[in-house]
């Protein structure tokens, strides 16, 4: 909002929440300029009409995330860095997209921009089949689709994207990284990827 934009969308959902137990969105608008204004007095007559607001559960639910937020996302950008590295380096892993890698075209960007890289990471394997043989053979990761919880979630992204509309790699699988161990998760990876290449090598 101080860098001018009129409005701010969050979704609670994720990261604020940070539990996977909340459905909430917010909506922040700026008191600066005449835009932010308008579309807050908007918001408030639609509340004031309607009730379109959040329920008391939801807002304790995100409040209590929001207490433990800084040190959550600390440690979710501390381990995907790591396992950013770990798959890097892997002989199965065609290529890994996380701006916290030199080898990230927006790399630089993200260095100035950032002080940690996010606990966001996907990589691409081979083809399809391997993807979705490492997304099944994972067993401390969980295979879902959402992120900013406690728990590692891994998801084949172009299976669940109508094929009309598909963006994906076939390759690629997507993680959002939790609270669990680092190790813990490369080990799990490392399994789950020699698991896939026998399956996929017969």
């Amino acid at each position: 909002l101080l860098l001018g934009a009129d409005a701010v969308l969050h979704s609670g959902t994720k990261y604020l929440g940070g539990h996977s137990d909340v459905l909430l969105g917010t909506i922040s608008c700026s008191p600066i300029n005449e835009s932010g204004k308008f579309i807050a007095e908007r918001l408030k007559s639609v509340q004031t009409s309607i009730g379109a607001v959040a329920s008391p559960l939801e807002c304790w639910l995100t409040l209590r995330g929001l207490r433990s937020l800084h040190v959550r996302v600390e440690r979710q950008c501390q381990t995907a860095m790591k396992l950013a590295n770990y798959l890097d380096g892997h002989e199965h892993i065609a290529k890994v997209h996380y701006p916290g890698l030199a080898s990230h075209p927006q790399h630089a960007t993200a260095k100035r921009q950032m002080a940690m890289y996010g606990g966001m990471l996907s990589f691409e394997v081979k083809n399809e089949s391997m993807a979705m043989a490492v997304a099944g053979a994972v067993s401390t990761i969980r295979r879902a689709t959402s992120l900013g919880g406690t728990e590692t979630l891994i998801e084949h992204r172009a299976s669940i994207e109508p094929p009309e509309r598909r963006t994906s790699p076939p390759g690629l699988l997507r993680m959002s990284v939790g609270l669990e161990d680092a190790d813990d998760l490369i080990d799990d990876l490392k399994i789950a990827l020699d698991i896939a290449s026998q399956i996929c090598d017969n």
